[in-house]
């Protein structure tokens, strides 16, 4: 009976060492009010900016302008790079969420060719809306283009508006590390970025996963020239073996065989292991989306068999 009185008072002064070791990181990694206040104050304009452009203006959404160029988005999509979609009753037909998966292509048509999808091909009749690098955001007609398409700047404070009022958001967490991808890495994807597990849990939204194969190979990279892209505002310009050798025309990208996959719901807030301490564990939750997304796009790599023909 003492022994085990004993043992009791022992796990007690454990309990109570191991309580006031995490008050003490927790203290210690407790950002100051001062501090607080002044990153609120530095990051208020902003996100007041983004709401209210985003409320006055849909950050250029125009849709009489997809009206025009929709001929040729379907042209790409069922004529030319023939794409197969499968697991859109996985996309919800309102209300907001998060599309993620990966990117690649040398040049974003995989945005484009995912937008078509859900807003055409017996899709939800959605508008989705990419976030788009900032580097685009110097250059003047691309940056239009995209706004008009529906694309958006990748900052969370526009992400939060949009997210808040329902709509569906598009992210490639491997940001411009996926298109950068040489040939020979195809298909293999880097390191997801914590933006959409963070968006995730915030607005505790659904994460639909999604892979596109057959991007990879329209421009099969074989090298980067940082120079060329420090010319036109980009971080770089791929080189193909078709460009810069062939001029304007090696940049027509080839008639590969596309397939879009959309994997089921995500809801990462109801995982049991990202509660609790974890909830705020946003590299782990990036790298379960990470795995999940990749064995997407291995599952239909290995079911392939021709690049061109599918």
């Amino acid at each position: 009976m003492i022994e085990e009185l004993e043992n009791a008072v022992l796990d007690l002064r454990s309990a109570a060492v191991a309580i006031a070791r995490l008050r003490a990181i927790r203290q210690r990694l407790r950002i100051p009010d001062d501090i607080r206040r002044t990153l609120l104050r530095m990051t208020e304009p902003r996100r007041i900016e983004a709401v209210t452009e985003g409320a006055a203006h849909d950050y250029g959404l125009d849709l009489a302008f997809r009206d025009r160029v929709r001929p040729l988005f379907r042209f790409l999509f069922e004529n030319y790079w023939r794409v197969d979609v499968s697991g859109m009753e996985n996309i919800p037909e309102s209300g907001p969420v998060l599309l993620v998966g990966n990117h690649s292509g040398g040049l974003p048509f995989d945005a484009t060719m995912i937008c078509y999808a859900l807003s055409e091909q017996g899709g939800p009749g959605r508008v989705a809306r990419p976030l788009y690098d900032r580097f685009v955001e110097n250059m003047g007609p691309i940056r239009d283009w995209y706004r008009k398409l529906g694309a958006v700047p990748a900052r969370y404070a526009v992400a939060d508006e949009l997210l808040e009022r329902g709509e569906c958001v598009v992210i490639f967490p491997e940001g411009v590390r996926g298109v950068a991808k040489l040939y020979q890495d195809r298909y293999s994807l880097r390191p997801f970025a914590t933006s959409a597990a963070r968006l995730a849990i915030r607005h505790r939204v659904p994460v639909v996963p999604f892979a596109v194969v057959g991007a990879e190979e329209i421009y099969p990279v074989i090298g980067r020239s940082s120079q060329l892209g420090k010319l036109l505002g980009a971080p770089y310009v791929p080189i193909t073996p078709f460009f810069p050798l062939l001029g304007v025309a090696g940049l027509l990208p080839l008639p590969t065989k596309w397939s879009i996959t959309f994997g089921q719901r995500i809801y990462l807030h109801r995982e049991s292991r990202f509660r609790g301490a974890g909830s705020t564990d946003f590299a782990a939750m990036s790298d379960r989306l990470r795995r999940t997304v990749q064995l997407l796009v291995r599952r239909q790599v290995g079911r392939r068999s021709s690049v061109f023909l599918g």
